[in-house]
């Protein structure tokens, strides 16, 4: 008898985790799989963030954090905020927590009600819908398509609106889809939500660093935004640190003492050591990272030009983060090698088992027409790869 939870029953499996986990079953059993599926910086973190670490265990930190972070973390990312963003937050209206995703869910869990909708711009972060229903609330899906770039617009926005909208949550640069929302479009959006002040927004700025344009611009850098903004961050992409769960917001205060009341009711605070290495990681000048960006970049061209040989791929240039998000529907409906493509979830299975190379179905993006590669591999894997594809759909 199945005793566990309906919350459970209904809750979805991460398609980024379960695919790493098909690859690693595979590659178990002697396959040669080239992963392109998870969101994770394939360098190693930089030196002198490890070095921060090791001080602070040889300084003897080992015990319990505060629930909200170190006095000196959030002091670190008040200065980031400032420097990077133009924001003006306090110690209050700061809280560490293990990793973006908690910081995520602790949002969801403070702000919304049984009944209450967030907005999605499609495609949007594998997590997104599934943190919303778990506490209670409604996700509302906007679409979007390859032809404006994945983003959605403030027309869009005002249409998709109800009495029940509680948030709207969205990712810039985004995942999957790499698209940046500029300052005039994100003050196009910031206009509609000026007819309706009690929306709040979730801007989850991951990627903020890895960026191909020059600028990032946040929701709450707008005067009559600031209150209604809670703006997300992290260390893992920009740092390669996904291993130290150390994510962050900025937030009106009332919410972000709320989340530290949350959160000290569920993990507490993030670990000791992990929060010392942060501390050097904001404090330097981001410039200390830019030869990951610059690989990134030199990447993202190869991909893209290699895709543009793959007949049915069709492709725009991302503009951040490192994947490319391709739709492949001109396959669906056809056999090849005796399977059949009937969605982007087919075709990753399929890529999967006989090109040996791993990706991720935009299905669960919100996106049924599109598939996701990462490129935050090395050149050789993303040259090998794209060939494997190319002669696996030929």
């Amino acid at each position: 008898m199945n005793q566990l939870s309906d919350r459970i029953n209904n809750l979805s499996t991460s398609a980024t985790l379960a695919m790493a986990a098909k690859a690693r079953e595979l590659r178990a059993e002697g396959k040669d799989i080239i992963g392109l599926s998870l969101g994770e910086p394939d360098f190693n973190t930089p030196d002198f963030v490890k070095e921060a670490a090791i001080k602070a265990v040889n300084d003897n930190y080992n015990s319990y954090t505060p629930v909200d972070g170190y006095v000196e973390l959030k002091d670190a990312i008040i200065t980031k905020f400032r420097r990077d963003n133009g924001l003006d937050y306090s110690r209050s209206q700061i809280v560490v927590s293990t990793g973006a995703k908690q910081s995520l869910f602790n949002i969801a869990s403070v702000m919304l009600n049984d009944g209450d909708e967030v907005i999605l711009p499609c495609p949007y972060w594998v997590s997104y819908a599934d943190i919303v229903k778990l506490n209670g609330g409604v996700p509302v899906e906007v679409k979007t398509d390859i032809s404006n770039d994945f983003k959605m617009t403030a027309e869009q926005l005002e249409a998709a609106i109800t009495p029940k909208t509680k948030m709207l949550w969205y990712s810039s640069p985004c995942n999957p889809s790499g698209s940046v929302y500029s300052e005039e479009e994100l003050r196009a959006i910031a206009d509609v939500l000026q007819k309706y002040p009690n929306i709040y927004v979730a801007s989850d700025e991951i990627y903020e660093h890895i960026n191909f344009i020059g600028g990032h611009h946040s929701m709450a850098q707008f005067e009559d935004m600031y209150e209604r903004t809670i703006t997300i961050n992290g260390v893992s992409k920009a740092f390669a640190m996904t291993g130290w769960r150390i994510g962050y917001i900025g937030a009106p205060d009332w919410i972000a003492r709320a989340c530290n009341k949350m959160q000290g009711q569920v993990t507490s605070g993030a670990n000791c050591i992990a929060q010392r290495a942060v501390i050097s990681a904001l404090e330097a000048d981001p410039a200390r990272i830019k030869y990951m960006i610059d690989e990134f970049k030199e990447r993202r061209q190869l991909i893209l030009e290699l895709l543009d040989g793959i007949d049915g791929f069709k492709t725009n240039e991302p503009e951040g983060a490192f994947y490319v998000f391709p739709n492949v529907s001109a396959y669906f409906g056809k056999t090849i090698k005796g399977k059949t493509i009937n969605n982007a979830t087919d075709m990753s299975l399929f890529l999967l088992e006989e090109a040996l190379v791993a990706t991720v179905t935009g299905e669960a993006f919100g996106n049924p027409d599109c598939i996701r590669i990462s490129y935050a591999a090395s050149q050789e894997q993303i040259i090998e790869a794209i060939k494997r594809i190319k002669e696996a759909l030929s």
